[in-house]
Formats: C-alpha cells, structure tokens, sequence
C-alpha cells in the first residue's frame, strides 16, 4: 500500500472548510464545529469515509485528493467555479406569495426555503412578490479547505459500507453485507428498481476490484 492517495481509493478524512478570513462553514471535527458554533449534524461530527472520484464530497475537494500524502495535512484553496459556482442572476426569481400562503409560512428576509428540491434565501417581501436567491451562500466565493486523510479502508466490507454512506446516506443498519465463496452479496433495507440495482451492482464490482457485488432490493 502506497502512502499516497489514488484514483477510487476508499479513505478515511478529515476536513475543515473556511473563508479565506477564516469563517468556518463545515468540518468533520466537532471541537471546531463547536468552537465555530455550527449547527448539530445528524449522526454527529465524524471523519468521512469516502471513495475519491465519486464526487461524494465537493467535485473541486474530492479531485485535489488523488496524490495528496496519508497522515499529512493539506490546505486546499478552491475558486469559486471549484467550488460553490458562480453568482447567477437566473438563480434569483420571483415565488408567488401564495406559495407560502399553502404551506403556512411566512416569509421574511432570510429565511431559507425549499422549492422543488431547490433551496434558496428569500432576499425581500413586497406586495404579493417575493424574491428568492437559489445561488448557493457561498456562491462566487474562494474557499479554503484543510484536509488530512488517516488512512485508506480496504476491506471489501468496510468499503461497500463506506460507499452507501456517502453516496446514498444509507447507515450501516440499513445495509447487510455477506461476504460468499465467490461474491458479496448486499442487501438494502430500500426499494429501488431493479436495474438500477444492476447498474450499481456492475460499478461496485469495479470499485471493489476483483468482487462481484450483488445489490438487492427489500420488496414492499
């Protein structure tokens, strides 16, 4: 095993992303989360498990992993196409007040909201008109991002976990893994059609190189 990260290596990391002024905005480490007041996050603060070049973190993070040095740490400066986008004035449009009025909201400046599947910033209320910012907060912005991989996960098992995790936020107790004679066969507590279960079956295979992975699908 190299000391240096690769291509679909699974790993273990941990990651602290700022504000070139410092403003924390994520982390992986609940002593900065705290130290920075961020909000609770499902499941806690935990060092990611993740398979570089999935895009299971942001696109411009995950592509600086591949060479970088296990146990060392890295400081990565993304520019705003890397990393949230550029500002967009298409991404800034009107919502009908009676949007909210059917859901029993009340807007005002600030508030964040989610319109199909889109999440935005409510920027002003006038009349029956209100204007939604869909750009990313951090949109247009340089961000910087300190990062160290712990280790690389190479048991077949412990990355098939790692992989439904970050991909699909499947925990552990919604994924059964068996590890047979000539394959790994995996269970999810989910429905999912079968061919796209067969896709991911074929990908994991290559991801976890010399398996065959079987995916099925709780029947309701």
């Amino acid at each position: 095993m190299t000391d240096t990260i690769c291509e679909h290596d699974f790993v273990v990391l941990d990651y602290t992303g700022h504000l070139p002024n410092g403003h924390v905005f994520d982390t992986t480490q609940e002593t900065v989360a705290r130290a920075f007041s961020l909000p609770a996050r499902q499941g806690g603060y935990a060092p990611a498990r993740i398979c570089v070049g999935e895009r299971q973190l942001l696109p411009g993070l995950d592509s600086h992993l591949i060479g970088m040095k296990i146990g060392v740490k890295h400081t990565i400066t993304l520019s705003p196409e890397e990393a949230f986008g550029k500002r967009d004035v298409k991404n800034v449009k009107i919502v009908p007040f009676n949007y909210f009025k059917e859901y029993k909201v009340q807007p005002y400046p600030g508030l964040q909201i989610n319109v199909d599947g889109e999440v935005g910033t409510v920027k002003s209320v006038s009349g029956g008109r209100v204007i939604v910012n869909f750009n990313h907060p951090l949109a247009g912005q340089e961000v910087v991002y300190d990062v160290t991989v712990h280790s690389k996960i190479t048991d077949p098992v412990a990355q098939l976990h790692a992989f439904f995790e970050a991909s699909m936020k499947l925990p552990a107790g919604q994924v059964v893994v068996k590890e047979e004679s000539d394959r790994i066969h995996v269970a999810l507590d989910v429905a999912f059609p079968v061919a796209f279960t067969d896709v991911l079956s074929k990908k994991l295979t290559d991801l976890i190189k010399g398996k065959i992975v079987i995916v099925s699908a709780k029947k309701e």
